[in-house]
Parts: structure tokens; C-alpha cells; sequence
């Protein structure tokens, strides 16, 4: 038989006999045990092996600052004349600088900021380019008093570095440090945490044609080998993300069981984020062809992801998944005293 992945069933209700997932506000005391094949169990959290227990109670530490025992927003800044939702909106740095001011303002906990493309199709940028997109923004608003985090999105790690010059504090990597072979080694010696993300092929040719033998346990598996070869080059579990690639080589159905299945990647033992914001499936269910005018299937998906204790969403609409929060949170706690 093959090997058992281990599923937290989710609640919101801690019992006499839950466990609290990965030390944030959601609770389990039941597990569904999976295999390659369709077979499927469960098991009382009680007896979930010792090893198995660890990985998905232990808390998460902090990272860049920010607590991983409640939800955190990452807000998106495109720096880009592509991007598939906001290309060119804010390529120019006054325009840049003012959407990360009002995104902060909204409620954003930390800022992703990429120079590069990665929607289906995109071609790549040169490092230069990418740079010139990218530093001077946080340069810039780091100068202003900026305080919060900041995330590079890149695959390069010569982007990464000017971006840590200019004040960055995380690494956000679609391509898990498989793009540039430099990127492991940058990221531990800046010392900074990373994101990790799965996808399967790259940017221009992703969305052609994917296939998975079973696409939950084929990126539980892929994320699994890319923590342990960044553990290998010295960076700590602690310190990684893990985000399942939503909408990066997947189909509807790929994206649907990645999300209905998000608790097992609390088995790898860091923390989770969560990128589904106006992307195509949203608009594929909701017959919404614009994807500025998804943000309420966005919404969606960012609380069904923190029911399943997901830590960072990376949204576009801040304003919006903030408020939805403020008001998730009230309805859902559950007294216990």
C-alpha cells in the first residue's frame, strides 16, 4: 500500500479531545488517512502517530515579524504592464508608492511586490528590468516610514538581493528555488524566510495541457521535496511558507481539489499561504469574465482557506478580505468557558 497522508478534519469548536492545529484558531480531533488509489479513513487525532502529531501541532513561528496564530492579508503590488489582473496599473512609482500606502491603510499586513508576470503566457523579464521595477518601490517606501513587511516576488536571485537591500524581508518564489539554482544558497545567506510554491511548468506553457496522477498528493509531495532541499541548503523549516500554486498548471478541477483538500498541507509543518485572488477558476464558477469584478469569489475562497487555518492570504482587494475577516471572526468563536 502506498504511503498515508494525513488530513485534519477542521473545526472551529475545539472538543475535550481536539488538538489545536499548527498552535492557530482552528481545531481537530479527527484525521482523514488518504492513499494514492481512493482509499480513505479516519483516525482519532489521539492516535495519530507521534511524528505526524508534531508536524501539525507544533505553532508556527513568526515570520517576518508577523504572528502565523491569526490570519495575516498580503496585499498584491504588480509592478508590471502584464499582470492578468491590474497589469500596468501601477508600473509607474508614484502609482506603485500610492497603492502600497492604501493597501496598508485597508488593512494589509505585509506587501508582495513582483516585477515579473507569472499569468499564463507571461514570457519572462530580464533581471535588470525586474530590478528597476522592484527596488526602487521598496527603497522608496522604506525611506517614507514604511515599517511592515515586504515580499519579493521572484524566481531570480539577483532580484532577490537588490530587493533585500532596499528593505525586503521575504522571498516569495513561484518556482520553490527550481528556476534559479543561485536562489537557495541567496536566500540563506540574506537569512530571510521564503514561499515556496508548487507549479508545474513555467509561466509561458503552464496552463497548455497539466496533468496529475492525483493533483493533492502530487503537490503535497512536490512541496515536501522542495522544504527538505531548502532545509538541505541550510534554511530553516521555521522560516519557509508553503502555497500550493492555485491556477499555476492546474485545471477547475486541480484548483478544487487543492482547496477542498487544503488542511493536509499543514502535514509539512509550515505555515500556509494562500494565492487565489481573481483567478480564472473564480470566474469560470461565477460566469465573471472581468477579474476586477471577482473579488466576492474571492472572498470566498479566502474564508473557506482560513476555516482550513491557511495564515497569510495574498490578496488584491485588501479593503475587502479585511472586512470579511473582521466579521468571519466574531461569527465563527465558539466559547469554551
Amino acid at each position: 500500500m502506498s504511503r498515508p497522508y494525513y488530513r485534519p478534519i477542521p473545526t472551529l469548536a475545539p472538543g475535550a479531545d481536539a488538538l489545536q492545529l499548527a498552535g492557530g484558531w482552528v481545531w481537530f480531533d479527527r484525521v482523514e488517512v488518504l492513499h494514492r488509489g481512493g482509499s480513505a479513513t479516519q483516525l482519532a487525532a489521539a492516535e495519530l502517530p507521534e511524528a505526524v502529531r508534531t508536524r501539525l501541532c507544533t505553532p508556527r513561528t513568526s515570520i517576518s515579524g508577523l504572528s502565523m496564530d491569526v490570519p495575516q492579508i498580503m496585499g498584491i503590488l504588480n509592478t508590471t504592464p502584464d499582470s492578468f489582473s491590474d497589469g500596468g496599473l501601477f508600473d509607474a512609482p508614484a502609482a506603485a508608492r500610492a497603492q502600497a500606502e492604501q493597501m496598508l491603510a485597508d488593512g494589509a499586513d505585509l506587501l508582495d511586490i513582483g516585477g515579473e508576470s507569472t499569468r499564463p503566457g507571461a514570457k519572462e523579464v530580464a533581471i535588470a528590468d525586474e530590478i528597476s521595477r522592484t527596488a526602487p518601490v521598496i527603497a522608496d517606501l522604506r525611506a517614507r516610514g514604511v515599517t511592515a513587511p515586504i515580499s519579493i516576488d521572484t524566481r531570480k536571485a539577483a532580484v532577490a538581493e537588490a530587493a533585500a537591500s532596499a528593505g525586503a524581508t521575504l522571498i516569495n518564489d513561484v518556482s520553490a528555488f527550481g528556476f534559479d539554482p543561485t536562489m537557495a544558497e541567496t536566500t540563506r545567506r540574506l537569512g530571510l524566510p521564503a514561499c515556496l510554491m508548487h507549479a508545474q511548468g513555467a509561466p509561458e506553457t503552464m496552463q497548455d495541457d497539466p496533468r496529475y496522477e492525483d493533483v493533492l498528493f502530487d503537490v503535497y509531495d512536490a512541496l515536501e521535496a522542495h522544504v527538505d532541499r531548502a532545509e538541505a541548503a541550510g534554511i530553516a523549516r521555521a522560516d519557509l511558507l508553503v502555497d500550493p500554486g492555485i491556477g499555476f498548471g492546474k485545471t477547475l478541477e486541480h484548483n478544487l481539489a487543492l482547496l477542498r483538500g487544503l488542511s493536509l498541507f499543514h502535514g509539512l509543518g509550515c505555515a500556509i499561504l494562500l494565492g487565489a485572488s481573481r483567478k480564472r477558476f473564480i470566474g469560470t464558477l461565477s460566469a465573471t469574465a472581468q477579474a476586477r469584478d471577482r473579488v466576492a469569489g474571492s472572498l470566498a475562497v479566502a474564508l473557506h482557506g482560513v476555516a482550513q487555518g491557511v495564515q497569510i492570504l495574498r490578496v488584491h482587494d485588501v479593503k475587502e478580505t479585511h472586512q470579511a475577516l473582521a466579521l468571519w471572526h466574531p461569527l465563527t468563536r465558539v466559547e469554551t468557558g
